[in-house]
């Protein structure tokens, strides 16, 4: 996971696992099964924002070579011993260049990211550089409705720290306005609630997307 702005992830990256199972956070799980169809076994996959490697390990256990970035040192040693990755990398998301070459992977995928960044753009850029043709972008966002507001304030009780933190929220029509200024072609997306907290107070609703570079 990234964020864009310094978040201190020591004091939570260790029961990072255990929250993700214990709030049912199945963004994995569902982004996977959307894009399953265009992925085979041998290709490369880079994960945005990798954190501990949750999204990765079922495309590994499928057989994709899985590449993955993130600016967290603390989620990237716990991600490395799983020995799920062939290559990892510290890197802010909001910086650009990302550290591959053009047209190098097969696919990419972002989940558990989004909603800290206002400005997405940097990241649709980047993944479809780094795409092949015909390569699939699969991610997850905070979906916004007409006349909702796009930020929201997550306090210290979702946050497991003593650090209040904003998240984003994106619509389908400013996702669509990226995927077209970044030559991506929309293939399949799904509206889903996901758990801020185990006590289930909290409900965000998500949508992910699964698109092709044309």
């Amino acid at each position: 996971m990234d964020t864009n702005k310094e978040f201190d992830h020591s004091r939570e990256v260790e029961i990072y696992d255990d929250e993700a199972e214990a709030t049912n956070w199945l963004g994995p799980e569902l982004l996977f099964g959307l894009c399953f169809k265009y992925v085979n076994a041998g290709e490369r996959i880079l994960d945005i924002g990798i954190g501990t490697g949750l999204s990765s390990v079922l495309f590994q256990k499928a057989g994709l070579h899985v590449f993955g970035m993130d600016i967290s040192d603390d989620m990237l040693e716990i991600c490395r011993k799983k020995q799920i990755t062939n290559d990892l990398v510290k890197h802010d998301l909001m910086s650009k260049p990302y550290p591959y070459t053009d047209n190098s992977m097969d696919h990419a995928i972002c989940a558990g990211v989004m909603q800290f960044f206002k400005d997405l753009s940097p990241i649709f850029r980047e993944a479809s550089r780094i795409l092949c043709d015909n390569g699939t972008f699969s991610f997850v966002v905070a979906d916004r409705a007409s006349g909702e507001n796009p930020e929201i304030l997550v306090g210290h009780e979702h946050t497991h720290s003593d650090e209040s933190i904003t998240m984003y929220r994106h619509s389908p029509e400013q996702i669509n306005l990226l995927l077209e200024q970044n030559g991506f072609d929309l293939k399949r997306q799904l509206k889903f609630p996901v758990q801020m907290d185990r006590e289930k107070t909290k409900i965000l609703i998500t949508r992910a997307y699964v698109v092709l570079k044309n």
